[in-house]
């Protein structure tokens, strides 16, 4: 049998429960017409790019399919009714590994694993010499500020 994959978006103001039933639904109706759901995952809800129906967030579920032709018209026939979804798209795939997960969650687990703290070295200043810091300043002895009594000891010497 063929290999789908599926990735559906449903309202932001239904909850992951719901969303979850809506893939059971998929479940049910490919159990009949003899396909079955090899990998669900869930990749939570995520912003959209632009307003469709008038949301701006959606609760994004992806589904690997085993099923005949006729078992997935009926499934994308089943997602345009049901009013909870927003968009769905289909799509025909050589093979579905269950295990490894897709790369939306293959991103989202680098992200996570990747040390926030440090983000390299500074760039170099206006100049490019690498010295003067944030705001111009140099920490160069000759151009740091002297203390008060420092300057007037000086002054009084050259006199």
């Amino acid at each position: 049998m063929p290999l789908y994959e599926c990735v559906f978006i449903a309202r932001n103001d239904v909850t992951q429960q719901q969303v979850e039933a809506i893939a059971d639904n998929i479940g049910v109706t490919l159990g009949e017409h003899n396909g079955a759901v090899i990998k669900r995952e869930y990749w939570g809800l995520r912003g959209l790019a632009y307003k469709v129906k008038k949301n701006r967030k959606g609760h994004y579920m992806l589904l690997g399919i085993n099923a005949p032709a006729p078992a997935m018209q009926e499934v994308v026939r089943q997602l345009g009714l049901n009013e909870d979804v927003l968009r769905e798209l289909t799509i025909r795939v050589e093979e579905i590994d269950p295990e490894a997960p897709s790369a939306i969650l293959a991103k989202r687990a680098d992200d996570r694993d990747r040390e926030r703290g440090f983000r390299g070295p500074k760039p170099a200043g206006r100049f490019g010499s690498g010295r003067a810091g944030a705001g111009g300043r140099d920490d160069r002895e000759e151009y740091r500020a002297r203390p008060r009594d420092e300057m007037d000891l000086n002054l009084n010497d050259e006199m």
